[in-house]
């Protein structure tokens, strides 16, 4: 069920994606926040929020740091809920904007070695 949850997150945000791509997103997903939607993480000053761990100082607004950047035009505690379509459209804006590599576990868990991160054919 969680590889179906994860192929369909990932379908959705990233439609055009070859499978190795869609394969790395499981896989940062998943060192990022666990697939858990109500992760929530502080870092260095910072805190980051749900499924894609996105940090409060530049991308959402929360009461911690009054002066976030907010790219997003978001409050952070939206992506804590169970509806992904916020956090997947911030998410896209990070990749846009930064890449990849802006989620840390992506270059040294996620760029090779993936065959254990494939989803069976439903």
């Amino acid at each position: 069920m969680m590889c179906f949850v994860s192929l369909l997150l990932v379908g959705i945000m990233f439609p055009a994606i070859q499978a190795k791509q869609f394969t790395k997103w499981i896989c940062t997903i998943f060192h990022t926040s666990g697939y858990d939607t109500q992760t929530i993480v502080s870092n260095n000053g910072s805190t980051e929020y749900g499924l894609f761990q996105i940090n409060n100082k530049f991308w959402c607004r929360d009461n911690q740091i009054l002066q976030s950047r907010n790219i997003c035009d978001i409050s952070c505690d939206k992506f804590l809920d169970d509806d992904l379509t916020d956090d997947m459209i911030c998410a896209k804006k990070i990749l846009d904007k930064e890449g990849i590599d802006y989620w840390l576990a992506h270059k040294p868990l996620c760029s090779e070695k993936l065959e254990q991160w494939h989803c069976e054919k439903l």
